[in-house]
């Protein structure tokens, strides 16, 4: 639900609106985690929330990363990888657990997913930082800019979330072909 506003706040030529992305994607990202936290140590997960709560990261994810690369920060095909992996790692999920199979997410999942979140706050700092009329800034700007930190990092999480797709495929892979076996039938 935040994630509209999350956007809004992107694209706004209100003078405060990236600080303002950046404490409301936190906001997101940390209801996020104890909602997760919450669901699994009072053991309220429902099939529902199995669903709906890697979507919404997803969404959150994809969003801030499409609005980046919207607004020149990161490069396309970067944010392709992103969405290309998470699409169909949910869509494999959906499809396999409709058929009553099971597909385990592996700590390096939710380690991308932790990643993804720093980097992207990472971002938006830099984005909130510009423009302000601090002389520290500067030289912090200057260092972003010639080592080339936004790219390289979202250069390194692109091939994270490739590798963990693959690794989620290989760790799933009796489950994906009791599934394929299945649908042959």
């Amino acid at each position: 639900m935040l994630t509209p506003v999350f956007i809004l706040l992107l694209f706004s030529n209100y003078h405060y609106a990236h600080p303002l992305a950046l404490i409301i994607f936190i906001i997101a990202c940390v209801t996020d985690t104890y909602d997760g936290y919450y669901a699994r140590k009072y053991n309220e997960i429902t099939p529902e929330g199995k669903f709906l709560d890697p979507l919404a990261d997803k969404i959150l994810v994809s969003s801030a990363f499409i609005s980046f690369a919207f607004i020149g920060l990161i490069e396309y095909w970067m944010v392709g990888l992103i969405i290309f992996r998470d699409l169909f790692v949910t869509g494999l999920r959906m499809a396999i657990e409709h058929k009553g199979l099971n597909m385990v997410t592996s700590m390096i999942a939710k380690t991308k997913t932790t990643i993804q979140y720093i980097i992207i706050i990472f971002i938006l700092t830099v984005l909130g930082l510009k423009g302000l009329p601090f002389g520290w800034i500067d030289p912090i700007m200057v260092i972003i800019d010639e080592y080339k930190l936004i790219y390289n990092f979202t250069f390194f999480i692109s091939l994270f979330t490739v590798i963990t797709g693959i690794t989620y495929l290989y760790d799933n892979r009796v489950a994906i072909q009791q599934f394929v076996n299945d649908n042959e039938r």
